[in-house]
């Protein structure tokens, strides 16, 4: 092991238990023994030097490469020991604070997300093959952070909570028309449409997923109340007298959150609310990871609470009520990171062995995010007046539980359906990211 990366892990690791094998096999130990074992095998002397200047790009790259194997604890022990190291006088000391810096104070210029940067942006990640998602989402293929009302729910379950969760805070009425901004896979609305005799359009950039919910539309009969378009929000001209948005927020950019609030305000009838759910830092801004900037989530950005008040403050909407949710993604990033692992051969058959090496770091390093990081999911009610919701939040918990009777008996008495077929499976290789 060179000697620079012995001392930036000498002044990082100051607890846990980490090994690092170097490219010539040599083995130095680093922390104070504490916690579940690490170990690192640094395989080249270019992962070794990549490492030492620039380890948070540099670790995903290498593992991604086969450049660096982890042989004992997992990725998710890797990113444990460097989270919970950080600001204890270990990376703060070093290199990657310079680094870090940088790239928070140019996160403004990665973020120009016109509406053709960001169906490219889109593109990337979820125009990927709907048989990869099939693999590790629930069944409903809910590819957002679930709601763990109780530690031992199951994924499926957990997810069917959130979409409980959600649509209690839209206080919707039959008749009522709902736009759901970045409807994904399309079971949000497909939900709202069966549980309370609502239309629903949803909007999204990917044409993969606008293929597979307009063809759940169509197989579940809902194709005349639920319509889903290839469409930018920035283009709508209807009102609405619900919005829901769901995940879509951290792929606006920090440039454009007061055109995403003022663009709402307009789609919103006067008597109409909104509900906001997003990833979120309970810390103070910064910068997207680079590893899931480049490879992962292009244009993404993760907002403090700080920067997302202001923008709906200037366009006019009344915030009603904030909810945080903490280490629920956690659980849900670890679902799915168990379930890809179970199916990891059939995602190699789709893609190759670089990608699944991909998934897994950015499955474990998210999960590791939110359990030993600073981020969190934000939900934000939102509305155009200020007496449209009731004053207290009852309504909340009793709509919930009246969901999740329905729920109950339709899971009772619903006869069991096949899911719709899949598409053919299709091999693909993941070019590297610039």
């Amino acid at each position: 092991m060179n000697i620079l990366l012995k001392r930036v892990l000498d002044r990082l690791v100051r607890t846990g238990n980490l090994k690092v094998t170097g490219p010539k096999g040599a083995t130095v130990v680093f922390g104070d023994g504490s916690g579940e074992p690490v170990h690192m095998h640094i395989k080249t002397a270019h992962a070794e030097r990549a490492i030492t200047f620039d380890p948070m790009l540099a670790v995903p790259e290498s593992y991604m490469d086969g450049e660096l194997d982890i042989l004992e604890g997992g990725v998710l022990g890797v990113m444990r020991i460097a989270f919970q190291n950080m600001g204890s006088g270990g990376i703060d000391a070093t290199w990657s604070k310079a680094i870090e810096g940088l790239r928070h104070a140019f996160r403004r210029l990665q973020q120009i997300n016109t509406a053709s940067r960001s169906r490219r942006n889109v593109q990337r990640h979820y125009d990927l093959s709907g048989d990869l998602y099939r693999l590790f989402l629930d069944e409903d293929m809910q590819y957002s952070c679930a709601y763990f009302e109780q530690p031992d729910m199951t994924l499926d379950e957990a997810q069917a909570a959130k979409k409980r969760h959600i649509a209690a805070k839209l206080r919707l009425k039959a008749g009522q028309t709902v736009l759901d901004i970045g409807s994904g896979w399309g079971g949000l609305g497909l939900y709202l449409a069966k549980a309370f005799d609502v239309d629903v359009q949803g909007v999204t950039l990917s044409t993969e997923q606008h293929g597979v919910a307009t063809d759940r539309a169509h197989a579940q009969g809902l194709e005349s109340r639920v319509h889903f378009e290839l469409k930018d929000y920035r283009e709508l001209n209807e009102r609405f007298d619900r919005i829901v948005s769901v995940g879509m927020f951290e792929h606006v950019g920090v440039n454009h959150y007061r055109t995403f609030f003022d663009k709402s305000a307009t789609l919103l009838k006067p008597d109409g609310v909104m509900l906001l759910h997003t990833i979120g830092r309970s810390g103070v801004p910064w910068a997207t990871s680079a590893f899931i900037r480049k490879y992962i989530f292009p244009g993404g950005y993760i907002p403090a609470l700080s920067e997302v008040m202001p923008a709906i403050e200037k366009s006019g909407l009344v915030v009603t009520d904030v909810e945080i949710l903490r280490l629920h993604y956690a659980d849900t990033l670890k679902h799915w990171g168990e379930r890809f692992a179970a199916n990891r051969d059939k995602a190699k058959a789709i893609y190759d062995e670089r990608f699944c090496r991909m998934w897994e770091f950015y499955l474990a390093a998210s999960e590791a995010a939110f359990r030993w990081q600073d981020l969190v999911i934000f939900q934000i009610q939102i509305a155009k007046k200020n007496d449209t919701l009731p004053m207290s939040r009852d309504y909340m918990a009793k709509c919930e539980k009246a969901l999740e009777m329905r729920d109950m008996g339709h899971r009772e008495t619903a006869p069991v359906k096949k899911s719709p077929a899949a598409r053919p499976a299709r091999r693909r290789k993941v070019a590297d990211q610039e």
